[in-house]
């Protein structure tokens, strides 16, 4: 297995110790199977236990590790660092998010506009006639957007428009529209509003970080032309 030296560049802030905002270095030995995760918690394990992150599952189902990882919105667990391909791994918080420490942001206007009457669920693709099990009508999964926030980070206009719903909340109004046909009109009206679709001025950032195929982008288009 190759091994390596690696630089990491990781902004660093926390109030009134770490302040203001400030990159610290620090030098590891890598291997090819490492992913970025791997190493901060290398990094926190070995050199600096201070370090502040998020992190769960690992595998890209909890979305609480995202980062701006060398310009770039992504979820540390799963990015490589070798194929990465570079000297310097750079590695800072979630933009168009309060900070709380570190890499680690405040989710709270994230969630600010979503619904609590939202559906999180939707019908599963499954093979065609699938047996279902007794009292079950359909099968259902869990929608695919994992609330990373990556898409609002990587958005140019939640900064310039504070006001913008951004494309989470709008993804979540087109799925919703999908499940719920009955609602359409409502969430329609929610969706050209102040806060809306109008906001949009199609950059597609959000749709190229987005880790799990929500194509928030397209979502926007959709709510869009109808």
């Amino acid at each position: 297995m190759k091994h390596k030296n690696l630089n990491f560049k990781i902004k660093r802030y926390q109030p009134g110790l770490i302040d203001p905002p400030q990159f610290h270095e620090f030098q590891i030995e890598i291997n090819e199977k490492m992913t970025v995760l791997d190493a901060v918690e290398k990094i926190y394990s070995l050199k600096d236990s201070t370090l502040v992150y998020r992190h769960s599952c690992h595998h890209s189902s909890c979305g609480t590790c995202a980062a701006v990882i060398n310009g770039k919105e992504s979820l540390m667990c799963i990015t490589n660092v070798y194929s990465l391909n570079t000297e310097v791994v750079t590695i800072e918080p979630l933009k168009n998010h309060d900070i709380i420490a570190d890499l680690a942001v405040h989710m709270k206007n994230f969630y600010h506009d979503f619904d609590v009457n939202w559906d999180y669920l939707k019908k599963s693709e499954t093979k065609q006639n699938p047996q279902l099990p007794p009292n079950f009508p359909i099968f259902e999964r869990l929608q695919n957007c994992i609330e990373c926030a990556s898409c609002v980070s990587a958005c140019p206009e939640m900064k310039d428009q504070n006001i913008f719903f951004g494309p989470a909340v709008l993804s979540a109004i087109n799925n919703q529209r999908k499940e719920h046909p009955d609602q359409s009109q409502d969430l329609l009206k929610r969706a050209k509003g102040e806060q809306g679709e109008k906001l949009c001025q199609r950059h597609i950032a959000c749709s190229k970080v987005c880790p799990s195929k929500v194509f928030p982008a397209r979502q926007i288009m959709e709510l869009r032309k109808l």
